[in-house]
């Protein structure tokens, strides 16, 4: 046959076939053709059948044969380097909603290193050795130009935060404290402490430990925070300050000639704002010189809940009859109100605990008690070092009498003294200035309650998401720009844990209890959410460190075409999965391919 140009396509013919059968059938053949033009008319010539090649090689040779170049796929384009995007985008995203740069002061290199160090406690806490390096494995060490940075720049940009400490905490009680933002006009207060690493920073002291590290130095530190627990500002303290002073050092002295605020409700536990405590807030209230209207919601303790309760004192278990609270008043807190609550759940708990370490006393002194009525122990001195060992182990010795000789030993319970006690189990008396027309007794509860939400932050601020401790720094103002860094971090967390709630099993609309006294319980949605793993559209919910490292997953490529080293690098993003995409819709911004820190 004479050789014939023209060009060669690939052309496809699709056949539809009934069969005798009755069985619908389709035929498709893929023809490799030549065309030319002979004396005025179309010729066509079939090469080849390609309709046994595979399919996706007939579309190669086809693309081929249109003029589409192709290239080996090794070739094709290199992944220079892959670095975790999605979770700094996010917290940045954040970070940028809530005008936190702006609030660290104006832009530069300082500010950018605080905001590097105030992410990476969020997303990978660590020293800050180990968040250098942190940083250049992410693209936030990239794009805010952190990679590389040295120990002494961080410690500069620390310094450089500290200074403006009051000027960050300032605005943020503007935000969260001012009347527009907060009309109940209440601060909560807390104290919290964690260990020291070293033995040569001047806050370091021994103190009570609510680490149970007893034989370590640490440091205090004071939280305050708006009623729903948004972190707002912190002090620290050395290792042996009492609650009652750091409170009226601090918190009342920050509130009121720092921030400014002359009419707040401050709100602490019975160790913070004691009775001394109060005194001294009544004496700054009526000083011309300090002028103020700040009162204080806080609860009495046992011994005066116990004069309270005594037989004519107007606290008797009648009050609680129909409702588990009750206003009352008595002539030792005069100008207060006093709010007693009766949780009976409470009540069941310390009910069972005591009667279990009773029990569980009297089981460590028995063998004791046979080896005297044996014989094989006497002496009463040495039967009382024995007894006395054993007898406080469960804290119960107050409910023990004891008649010891030298040949016996009787142990019996104080059963009137435990009746006393256990009658005003799950009682608690609230004291507070505040007038009935501005607080009602239920709201005052509520109120005091919220001092959960600041030990929510000092276990997300130790523990759960950013590990304040151990402190290895070893000047003092490290110490407390190290502390400051950890609070605007929780600051940060707090609000990325509300807003990505519907992603985590967080309780979005945590329901009002009726009865204020009565222990919070969580929304059925949110029960669900636990039980299915699942939210009611079927999309996965996770833990909130879950999510964090979920979003970590989402990575930006750095992608060189061809083979020509000199080809400029194309940064791309992975494909983002759904809870990624879920997440930047909440956050209401778009993925970024870069971080800008301007």
């Amino acid at each position: 046959m004479a050789k014939r140009g023209g060009a060669v396509h690939v052309t496809t013919h699709r056949r539809h076939y009934v069969g005798k059968d009755g069985v619908a059938r389709d035929y498709e053949t893929h023809l490799l053709r030549r065309s030319w033009r002979e004396n005025g008319k179309v010729r066509n010539e079939t090469v080849a059948n390609l309709s046994h090649l595979p399919a996706e090689l007939i579309e190669v040779i086809r693309a081929c044969l249109a003029g589409q170049a192709f290239i080996p796929a090794d070739q094709a384009a290199t992944i220079t380097r892959s670095l975790p995007h999605g979770h700094v985008a996010a917290v940045w995203a954040q970070a940028r909603a809530l005008g936190l740069p702006g609030l660290l002061g104006p832009p530069g290199r300082a500010r950018d290193l605080a905001m590097g160090l105030i992410i990476a406690r969020v997303l990978a806490p660590g020293s800050k050795l180990a968040t250098i390096s942190w940083w250049a494995d992410t693209t936030l060490g990239v794009d805010l130009d952190l990679a590389g940075a040295s120990t002494d720049e961080v410690y500069a940009a620390m310094d450089w935060l500290l200074g403006r400490q009051d000027a960050i905490e300032k605005q943020l009680a503007r935000r969260h404290l001012a009347a527009d933002a907060n009309p109940a006009r209440m601060a909560l207060f807390d104290l919290s402490s964690s260990w020291m690493e070293g033995s040569h920073c001047p806050l370091a002291r021994r103190g009570y430990s609510r680490d149970g590290k007893k034989n370590r130095t640490q440091i205090e530190y004071g939280l305050l925070t708006d009623p729903a627990g948004r972190p707002v500002a912190i002090r620290v303290f050395p290792g042996n300050t009492a609650d009652p002073t750091a409170f009226i050092v601090e918190a009342v002295t920050l509130v009121r000639d720092t921030f400014k605020l002359t009419e707040m409700v401050m709100v602490g536990d019975r160790g913070m704002i004691t009775t001394a405590r109060i005194t001294a807030i009544r004496h700054t209230n009526t000083d011309p010189a300090t002028r103020a209207d700040l009162g204080w919601i806080t609860a009495l303790r046992a011994p005066a809940i116990k004069t309270l309760a005594a037989e004519g004192g107007p606290l008797q278990p009648t009050l609680f009859d129909e409702h588990n609270l009750a206003e009352i008043s008595h002539p030792d807190y005069p100008g207060e109100r006093l709010i007693a609550c009766r949780n009976p759940f409470l009540a069941t708990e310390r009910a069972r605990k005591r009667e279990d370490l009773l029990t569980a006393t009297e089981t460590a002194l028995a063998p004791t008690q046979r080896a005297v009525a044996e014989g094989r122990l006497a002496g009463a001195d040495t039967i009382g070092l024995r007894v006395g060992k054993l007898l406080n182990k469960y804290r119960m010795a107050k409910h023990f009498d004891l008649t010891i000789t030298d040949t016996t030993v009787v142990i019996t319970r104080k059963t009137s003294q435990i009746a006393a006690e256990a009658a005003l189990d799950g009682i608690y008396v609230l004291r507070t200035p505040t007038p009935a027309e501005t607080l009602t007794p239920a709201s005052i509860v509520q109120a005091y309650k919220n001092l959960a939400h600041v030990e929510r932050d000092f276990r997300s601020i130790k523990a759960t998401d950013l590990d304040l401790r151990p402190i290895y720094h070893r000047l003092e103002d490290r110490v407390r720009a190290h502390v400051l860094i950890v609070m605007l971090a929780a600051y940060l967390t707090w609000h990325l844990r509300a807003t990505l709630a519907p992603l985590t099993y967080t309780d979005e609309h945590p329901p009002t209890p009726a009865d204020p006294v009565a222990p919070a319980h969580r929304s059925p949605a949110a029960d669900r959410k636990a039980s299915r793993h699942t939210d009611d559209h079927d999309q996965p919910v996770r833990s909130f460190p879950a999510l964090l490292k979920h979003l970590a997953t989402l990575t930006r490529n750095d992608l060189r075409y061809g083979t020509d080293h000199t080809t400029p690098l194309v940064p791309t993003l992975a494909e983002p999965t759904p809870t990624q995409r879920h997440t930047f819709a909440l956050l209401n911004a778009p993925i970024p391919l870069t971080i800008n820190g301007k």
